[in-house]
């Protein structure tokens, strides 16, 4: 199945779970086997890609992902297809299923047909890449990093198998280099690293065939791929007697000298995202009066924030890292008001140990939204560090902090204190520009003003904010040139359709 075809959340399997499931797999007996099953899987989506083509490059590797391969390669020439077979590892090593299934190819017709290299004159219409799987753990070496290489030359299609060759399952990073695939269809279930870092640069269209292996052989995964019937089923139509004391109350805290626009943007996305009533509190001594283009948004004295009744406060867009700035962030966190904590708040808080212990121990729930960089400020650690394993950095961020972490970026990871995290599949590259993040804040702060969990609030937020991105650019708008506040307004239109069909 196309898994962007999926509507609903799926699990997300890491390494060891994988591992267990395949200790499972392996203690009923399986007709065909899960390795023969693979590569019937393979060759039929193969099939499909051929369309009126014919010849096709397998490439199998030292392990059972190899042995993946080899049996499509049969299957595939049992239907008329012209195979060239390259097989990188020695025979004399092969695991026990892969062994067999080179065996079963040599038996066919062309039984020698088996290369060690790629031919430098061949011409192919599909390549299908079956040289490493889920279990590769270190950097490629040089014979391996040159097959890459030459595959990602090739203006030829690519289908990997369960996952491109080269990439970390589990963080979305190259080992040195990784097969570019057009497609690739991934077994039992997906992996995270398909779908963030570097993953859906890598991977193409994602399909999953879970091999028919029975749902209670799988363990309970603690990662979830959002999808989006899940979360906009968290969405319902407001009463006719309806008012805006209903819709919650949100406050931003924010906006110093030359950076009112972040506080403003973060409150105009409040607003249209549908909350009751929107006040942002702004430190520059030149702050506007009004919002000329959104007047619904109250401008008020950052200190009138605090003698308000508000539902949730956003603080840290555009809020410089001023002693003032420190104080503010200070009173947030011994409020009883539900924090989403953002940019220069973020900022601050990595640099003052006393203020993470202050948000430990907060009873009202506390979203952090930090890029990599602010990430990494809050574990001590660098960018580069946080993006080699953001699942992980996420999670540890989670439990240290005692709060609902969103660590943004390509597949922004959701990682949540009782250590169940989640991946977006939304968004692209036009929300690499300014303002993206402010609008984020808006959007979680007005869901979590309308009643919903801080869990709810944020998972729709972040699915809903990429979504927008998404169909953007489907209308001609971007991802070039996109900005935050058309972001804000398309969300606003996918929210009512969700809850207004």
């Amino acid at each position: 199945m196309l898994v962007a075809g999926l509507t609903h959340s799926q699990p997300l399997f890491r390494g060891h779970e994988f591992r267990l499931i395949e200790q499972a797999a392996a203690m009923p007996p399986s007709t065909p086997a899960l390795m023969e099953r693979a590569g019937k899987a393979a060759s039929e989506l193969a099939t499909q890609l051929l369309g009126n083509g014919y010849k096709v490059l397998v490439l199998a590797g030292p392990g059972n992902n190899g042995g993946d391969a080899l049996v499509a390669a049969r299957f595939l020439r049992e239907q008329g297809y012209r195979v060239t077979v390259v097989l990188s590892g020695e025979p004399a090593r092969l695991p026990l299923d892969a062994a067999a299934a080179l065996l079963a190819w040599r038996e066919g017709e062309d039984a020698d047909e088996v290369l060690s290299a790629i031919p430098s004159n061949g011409r192919w219409d599909l390549v299908i890449d079956g040289l490493f799987g889920i279990g590769l753990e270190r950097d490629l070496d040089e014979k391996y990093l040159d097959l890459v290489k030459q595959v990602n030359r090739m203006k030829t299609p690519v289908l990997s198998l369960d996952i491109p060759s080269g990439l970390d399952n589990e963080t979305g990073q190259p080992f040195r280099a990784a097969v570019r695939a057009d497609h690739t269809l991934t077994f039992i279930g997906l992996k995270p690293g398909l779908f963030t870092a570097y993953g859906p640069d890598f991977c193409g269209q994602i399909y999953l065939d879970t091999l028919d292996l029975p749902t209670r052989l799988l363990p309970a995964a603690k990662g979830q791929l959002i999808g989006a019937e899940d979360v906009s089923s968290y969405l319902k139509p407001r009463p006719r007697n309806s008012h805006k004391g209903m819709q919650g109350s949100v406050g931003v805290l924010g906006g110093a000298e030359s950076m009112t626009g972040a506080a403003i943007l973060a409150g105009r996305a409040a607003l249209l995202l549908g909350a009751g009533r929107v006040y942002a509190g702004l430190l520059a001594g030149n702050a506007p009066a009004v919002d000329l283009l959104q007047p619904e948004l109250m401008l008020h004295s950052s200190d009138a924030l605090f003698q308000m009744d508000l539902d949730c406060l956003i603080i840290g867009p555009g809020m410089g890292q001023s002693a003032q700035a420190l104080g503010y962030l200070q009173q947030a966190l011994q409020s009883d008001f539900k924090l989403i904590i953002d940019a220069d708040a973020l900022t601050l808080l990595g640099a003052h140990a006393e203020l993470q212990n202050q948000l430990k121990i907060r009873k009202a729930a506390s979203i952090l939204t930090p890029h990599p960089t602010e990430a990494g400020r809050l574990l001590g650690c660098s960018n580069h560090e946080i993006q080699q394993d953001r699942i992980g950095s996420a999670q540890v961020l989670a439990s240290r902090l005692n709060s609902l972490i969103v660590l943004k970026g390509a597949g922004t990871v959701c990682a949540f204190p009782d250590e169940t995290w989640h991946i977006n599949p939304t968004g692209n590259p036009g929300l690499s520009s300014a303002g993206m993040g402010d609008i984020l804040c808006g959007m979680i702060g007005t869901l979590l003003a309308q009643r919903l969990s801080a869990e709810k609030a944020t998972l729709l937020a972040v699915y809903l904010h990429g979504l927008a991105a998404d169909e953007l650019v489907k209308k001609g708008t971007g991802p070039i040139g996109l900005t935050a506040s058309e972001v804000a307004v398309m969300a606003r239109s996918l929210l009512n359709r969700w809850v207004y069909p």
